[in-house]
């Protein structure tokens, strides 16, 4: 024995104690298990964080360290923000950041003063779907939307040629996003500075620098998507269609005591 603790390098007392731990199970089995159950409960969108949470909540109390240290070993991770994959295959090109000019002020004294932008998934039977939107700071008016099978940078790109059409004078608009992939790539830093926009960025991993794109995205799907059965893309579209429509032209905000497009109009 001694011998052999001598060609492996290692004590007599660190050889005994891996014997010990040959026999027993992996400790992190139960902790594993429990994880990977608010994972899947989560629909799989869940990050370490949230999971932590959602073990806290069950009575579990799980380092957050911990839980993201058994989500590698899982090898599972939230679907719904994927890490920003800034360089394309191939490219060279350096990720587009911009500062926070928007700074959590959010008021605006006319229309197309401030936009703030993201893109948030959608449950549906073909898998998720990816919803892009602009809304203006000003009135909570939507300016556009499009919703893709992918979260692209053209999802954005068809966003904001939307949006230019519907406003056709775009120069000087603050345009606030936060800093995932698409919004740091070369053809949204083209794209808007051959439109003359100013860009705003939030600080990374702070969706509180953006939360009125982030409370709409709330409002759509507690007010909407939440009490229906997974739709299919189809419907999906029909869904957040009308909805958005209802948003703009019916649907009375307790701050103006207006819908969007009477404060819209009364500005002008």
């Amino acid at each position: 024995m001694k011998a052999m603790c001598q060609f492996l390098g290692v004590s007599r007392a660190a050889y005994y104690v891996w014997v010990q731990r040959m026999g027993q199970a992996d400790r992190d089995q139960e902790r594993m298990a429990l994880v990977k159950t608010a994972w899947e409960n989560s629909r799989r969108t869940y990050g370490y964080r949230r999971i932590t949470l959602w073990l806290r909540q069950q009575g579990w109390v799980i380092n957050h360290k911990a839980v993201r240290r058994l989500m590698n070993k899982l090898q599972i991770r939230s679907i719904a923000r994927q890490p920003n994959a800034y360089r394309k295959a191939g490219s060279l090109s350096r990720p587009r950041l911009y500062a926070n000019v928007l700074n959590r002020d959010f008021t605006a004294h006319k229309p197309n003063q401030k936009w703030v932008t993201d893109i948030t998934y959608i449950a549906t039977q073909q898998g998720w779907a990816f919803l892009s939107v602009i809304k203006d700071l000003f009135d909570g008016f939507i300016i556009a939307h499009q919703l893709g099978r992918h979260s692209s940078i053209r999802l954005v790109l068809d966003t904001l040629e939307q949006a230019r059409q519907e406003v056709p004078q775009v120069e000087g608009v603050l345009l606030h996003s936060d800093q995932g992939f698409q919004y740091t790539s070369e053809q949204y830093f083209e794209w808007i500075h051959n439109q003359h926009l100013a860009p705003s960025m939030s600080r990374k991993g702070n969706c509180w620098d953006n939360a009125p794109i982030e409370s709409f995205f709330s409002q759509l799907k507690e007010e909407v998507l939440r009490h229906i059965d997974t739709p299919t893309l189809t419907e999906a579209q029909s869904l957040i269609e009308d909805y958005i429509h209802f948003y703009n032209y019916e649907r009375i905000q307790l701050k103006t005591k207006q819908t969007p497009y009477q404060t819209r109009c009364l500005s002008s």
